[in-house]
C-alpha cells in the first residue's frame, strides 16, 4: 500500500496523493481520450513530470483537498476525487472527480467516493455548500451529481470547446441541510 488512508469506505478509500503515484497509470488517463471525454484534459499531453508537479502543489494549502481513490481489495489507485476552491469564509467549495481505470467504471467507486468527501466536506470542514459543473453529455457526472442530492442549478451556454464542437456546462448544487436531511447524518439539520 502507498500513502496512508484518510477517508475509508466499504470498497475504497481515499488517501493523499503521493509522487509514486505519478509513476503509475495515472497519467496515462489524462492521454486517454475516452477517460476525458467529459472534462477539460487531454488538450496537450500529460507526462510523469506534469503528475509529480501536480501532486506537489496537491499536497500544499487548505483551500482544496484532493485525494486518490485506491480500490481496498488490491490497493490500487483508480482516481482521484477533490473539492476545490474551498472558500472558508463563504463555506462553499467544488467537486470534482475522475475515475481513470476504465475497468472500474460503473460499480459504485465513484459514487462512494463522492460520498466520502461530501460527508467531511460538511461534518468536518464546515461547508454550506457543494457544487460541481460538467459537460451537458457528462452523463455518468450528471447522475453522480443528482444521487448526492445536487440540484441543477444553471448552465454556462457553450462554454467548452472539445472535439470540435462547443457544449454547454450543467452547474449542480448541494446545500448542507439537503444534504443532511437526504443521506439522514445526525445531528446537522
Amino acid at each position: 500500500m502507498t500513502g496512508v488512508p484518510f477517508l475509508v469506505g466499504k470498497k475504497i478509500y481515499l488517501r493523499p496523493l503521493v509522487e509514486s503515484d505519478s509513476e503509475g497509470p495515472y497519467p496515462a488517463w489524462f492521454n486517454d481520450a475516452e477517460v476525458c471525454r467529459g472534462n477539460t484534459h487531454h488538450i496537450f499531453p500529460y507526462t510523469a513530470e506534469d503528475a509529480r508537479a501536480y501532486i506537489q502543489q496537491a499536497n500544499r494549502g487548505r483551500h482544496h483537498l484532493i485525494l486518490a481513490i485506491v480500490r481496498r481489495e488490491d490497493n490500487v489507485h483508480i482516481g482521484n476525487i477533490a473539492l476545490d476552491s474551498i472558500d472558508y469564509i463563504n463555506r462553499t467549495a467544488e467537486l470534482t472527480i475522475v475515475i481513470g481505470d476504465k475497468t472500474c467504471w460503473g460499480k459504485g467507486y465513484g459514487k462512494e467516493a463522492a460520498r466520502l468527501i461530501c460527508d467531511h466536506g460538511f461534518l468536518v470542514l464546515n461547508l454550506n455548500r457543494i457544487a460541481c459543473g460538467t459537460f451537458e453529455d457528462n452523463v455518468a457526472m450528471r447522475k453522480l451529481a443528482e444521487c448526492l442530492g445536487m440540484i441543477e442549478e444553471g448552465r454556462r451556454r457553450q462554454a467548452v470547446y472539445k472535439l470540435g464542437r462547443y457544449t454547454d456546462v450543467v452547474e449542480y448544487g448541494v446545500l448542507r441541510n439537503e444534504y443532511v436531511a437526504r443521506f439522514n447524518l445526525p445531528g446537522l439539520l
